[in-house]
């Protein structure tokens, strides 16, 4: 877009990798030509000085030789350069060139040669001063009212203002409570120095205060500046402006007004002398320089602001006139008059892109040309819409969001070693006097193209843990193949509620448009075995929990599911088998001899999930193995609810009383803060008072702070290990609910979304809450029975809940009505009342405590505790545990 871009008038890039700040750039006529005609002076942190004056052949072009006059190395690096009347004796224009430890003062000439291009300028040093403190910055100005010259005023890092007439050092004054130097400026009109002060103040300073003031080599206060003899150095007048400033510029209306203009770092503010409050615009961007200038029309003042989105804001007074953009990030900008055109605005940026451009627009030469006219057919471009309209619907649920590439730039694949590693490399774990093994997994990566950073993570389930879970790599040729390796373990004494793990590689994809890459992620998941967290074990007689599988198939023998498990004593036993896991529960899996049930039982209700996971699939890869396709799981019994809300209760309970623990461990602190101040009153105090058991009770409250700060860290290892178990069963759940009705892979995977929303669960955002407002959105959309209920509002903040209650009550409303014909989508038509579909009604979500008593009622004969069930519906065959105990 023309219209808004910065015209290129002349531009270039100074150096290799030099740095440049806000005062490294300056106009002005250096070579005293006369003609009014501004030379560009730029500075460089790497000690370089260039002088350019840009004439250009046609606008746009770059910079020529004979465009840079002057270069030359100074060595030290360049903080400042200013152009002025610095030499006594004469009123011809001087550089000025602050360094950090020296100032310097050149004169800039011309010889004109003899040939085109032979003019030759070089620069010659008139004096410098050497300083004793390191500079920060510098202003200028006829200090004191002189005539004819200039005055040099240079700002220490430590806040020192050191004042030179000329060839000669003047005085020096530290600035009251001076932390961190700021910008400086100098009011010819007040005749004061303006910064801003580390306390985020405008000060000023007059300059006869300064000059009059204590001497900054005395500025240890004697015993007779005590009683009155000397000068303080006081400031003129304060303003608070709440930010730190990054540039201050003095602009004049006339002979009797002039402006301060601070720019802050979201703000800038004009100022009067008086330092009131002309005006302040509220900036939108984080702006990185400005340029206030007088304005065309009669009391305004136009400003030049850029900032760090490469654009430059012009505005008049607080009137945004005009935005423009320009190549680069400018941290300085000047306006002047180059090669008989003024008004040219020069901007710089921190890695020396130097540039000279104007306002304003070209024409555009480019015109469209006649379309030829034909008559429209709507119902035809009607029929073309829709077709076009369904392709792209079809086109985005089979390839998703993101085009799909022919060819992918980088493989993962996973690779889990079938045999543990020789030497365990478990490492600092609490499961007992079990033996921890580990088992390899190498994740190899095949690179199409050369990518660099490519970084690896892997992830598993907790208590698992990895070796090593980062990795970095460098493709430095197509074709390569990097494979590394890593050990997993079990850490903890409780199950995993998963045994998949994931490796994730992030890399950035070269791209001829972006120089930093196209962001890409590609990921490869693997499966651990059961044998790493499980180990053969004695089958049980009785269980607390139990479920029961069925299949369409005939029985499988457990040992060819289970080969890794069987027991010694159990060789001829293939219907019965026993896993101890290595935090030490049980389970016990039967097979039917006839019917084609398998049962699961176990003392922990969370248990059940691993080992009924590990058959269905074992199941599945068995009859696919045979050729066998339409194999299929059910499952007939009660959704265990019961057991599920038990475990909901705990993990909510012991959010509880982590909440109460942190607000006691903070009760006490302050307690504890709140007696060392009392104690450091007493003991800071000249005169000994007794300390009124004052240390006992802090050796008290100290123990009591440690005390709960153990209890703390004890209840969130509970917490955690509650939220693993937690998440266990309701993957169990929502298995159990997805073979009872017998669920799509995709409605499967909403259950998930709504029941396992978190990874980790903390005390501002909670599991329960989170689940709620998930399921709650269900049952007010796609398992909705009427208008009513979607009308419904749901709140927008997740706080955590005063019980359980409400949640357990919409889980078993999920199940009933997935019970009475309901089905779970996302799609837009997911609103629509499904009354008519569903037979025999659903019930209404509950408005009232009457409503929710009669839900709780219905939904307690629906879901009755499973032990009962499953005792009134007999295995024939199966006997639990006779063939054991013979």
């Amino acid at each position: 877009m023309s219209l808004f871009k910065a015209r290129n008038w002349w531009s270039t890039v100074l150096g290799e990798k030099e740095e440049f700040d806000q005062g490294c750039l300056c106009l002005g006529d250096v070579d005293n030509t006369g003609n009014g005609q501004d030379k560009i002076i730029v500075g460089s942190f790497m000690g370089y000085l260039r002088i350019f004056n840009p004439h250009p052949v046609k606008t746009g072009d770059g910079a020529q030789a004979e465009d840079l006059l002057l270069e030359v190395h100074l060595r030290d690096p360049i903080l400042q350069v200013e152009v002025g009347k610095f030499v006594s004796g004469t009123e011809m224009l001087h550089l000025a060139v602050l360094h950090s430890r020296k100032l310097c003062v050149y004169s800039v000439s011309g010889t004109l040669g003899n040939v085109e291009h032979g003019n030759q300028y070089q620069i010659k040093l008139m004096y410098e001063h050497n300083l004793q403190r390191t500079a920060c910055n510098m202003t200028y100005g006829s200090f004191g009212g002189v005539k004819g010259r200039d005055l040099i005023c240079i700002q220490s890092m430590d806040g020192m203002l050191m004042v030179f007439e000329q060839e000669s050092y003047a005085f020096g004054r530290f600035l009251p409570g001076s932390l961190l130097p700021g910008p400086l400026a100098y009011s010819s009109r007040t005749d004061s120095f303006i910064t801003v002060s580390s306390c985020r103040q405008v000060e000023s300073y007059k300059y006869q205060v300064l000059a009059f003031a204590t001497d900054a080599d005395k500025r240890q206060e004697t015993e007779q500046q005590k009683l009155g003899s000397g000068k303080r150095l006081i400031v003129d007048w304060t303003l608070n402006i709440g930010e730190q400033a990054l540039d201050i510029c003095i602009v004049s209306f006339n002979q009797s007004a002039s402006s301060v203009f601070v720019l802050g770092e979201r703000n800038f503010f004009c100022l009067k002398d008086n330092g009131q409050i002309r005006f302040m615009k509220k900036l939108d961007c984080s702006p990185s320089c400005f340029l206030p200038y007088c304005s065309v029309s009669e009391g305004t003042i136009n400003t030049l602001i850029g900032n760090h989105n490469n654009m430059l804001h012009i505005y008049q007074d607080v009137t945004l006139k005009w935005a423009t953009q320009l190549p680069h990030i400018p941290v300085a900008v000047r306006v002047g008059c180059v090669h008989d055109l003024k008004g040219v605005i020069v901007t710089l940026s921190d890695d020396g892109h130097l540039q000279c451009s104007y306002l304003g627009t070209d024409p555009s030469l480019f015109q469209a040309p006649k379309v030829e006219s034909r008559e429209l057919h709507y119902d035809e471009l009607d029929i073309e819409l829709k077709e076009l309209q369904k392709i792209i619907k079809d086109v985005n649920k089979s390839q998703g969001i993101w085009p799909m590439t022919e060819r992918e730039d980088l493989k993962v694949s996973a690779m889990v070693s079938p045999n543990f590693d020789s030497v365990s490399q478990a490492t600092d774990v609490a499961v007992g006097t079990d033996l921890v093994p580990s088992v390899t997994v190498k994740v190899t990566l095949q690179s199409r193209l050369a990518l660099k950073k490519a970084k690896l993570s892997v992830y598993v389930q907790p208590p698992l843990v990895l070796t090593c879970d980062q990795f970095t790599f460098e493709f430095t040729a197509p074709e390569m193949n990097r494979t590394v390796s890593f050990s997993v373990y079990l850490k903890g004494r409780y199950t995993p509620p998963e045994l998949e793990g994931n490796a994730v590689v992030s890399y950035s994809r070269p791209s001829d448009r972006n120089p930093d890459g196209i962001p890409r992620v590609i990921q490869c998941k693997f499966r651990l075995p059961l044998k790493l967290i499980c180990l053969p074990g004695q089958p049980s007689k009785t269980a607390s929990h139990k479920l029961t599988i069925d299949t369409n198939k005939s029985p499988v023998s457990l040992l060819s599911l289970f080969p890794g498990f069987a027991h010694q004593s159990e060789d001829d036993q293939v219907n019965v088998m026993g896993f101890r896991f290595l935090g030490g529960s049980q389970v016990t899996l039967l097979a039917s001899k006839t019917s084609q049930r398998y049962r699961i039982q176990s003392e922990q209700f969370e248990d059940l999930w691993l080992i009924t996971n590990e058959l269905i699939i074992r199941l599945q890869e068995y009859f696919e193995k045979q050729g066998i396709k339409d194999f299929a799981c059910s499952f007939s019994g009660s959704v265990p609810l019961q057991e599920y809300f038990e475990l909901i209760d705990h993990h909510f309970e012991l959010r509880i009383n982590g909440e109460k623990l942190e607000e006691l461990l903070s009760e006490r602190a302050v307690q504890f803060r709140a007696i060392q101040r009392r104690l450091l009153t007493r003991f800071k105090d000249k005169t000994p008072v007794p300390l009124q058991h004052l240390d006992t009770l802090l050796d008290g409250t100290y123990k009591q702070v440690i005390a709960l700060a153990d209890a703390v860290e004890e209840n969130q290892d509970n917490l955690f290990q509650s939220f693993t178990k937690l998440r266990s069963a309701t993957h169990l759940v929502i298995l159990l609910i997805g073979l009872w009705q017998k669920l799509s892979p995709d409605q499967v995977a909403i259950l998930e979304a709504a029941f396992l929303p978190l990874q980790q669960d903390t005390q501002e955002l909670g599991w329960e809450e989170t689940v709620d407002a998930a399921i709650s959105h269900l049952l007010k959309t796609c398992l909705s029975k009427s208008s009513k209920e979607q009308a419904l509002s749901l709140s927008s903040q997740l706080n955590i809940p005063k019980d359980t209650s409400r949640l357990k009550k919409h889980i078993a409303l999920l199940c009933d009505r997935l019970a009475k014909g309901g089905r779970l989508c996302l799609s837009t038509d997911a609103a629509a009342p499904q009354s008519m579909v569903m037979p025999g009604g659903c019930t209404t979500i509950p408005e009232s405590d009457l409503e929710e008593r009669s839900i709780e009622q219905d939904s307690t004969e629906l879901f009755t505790n499973h032990k009962h069930l499953i005792a009134e519906t007999p295995m024939p065959d199966v006997s639990p545990l006779q063939g054991v105990s013979e």
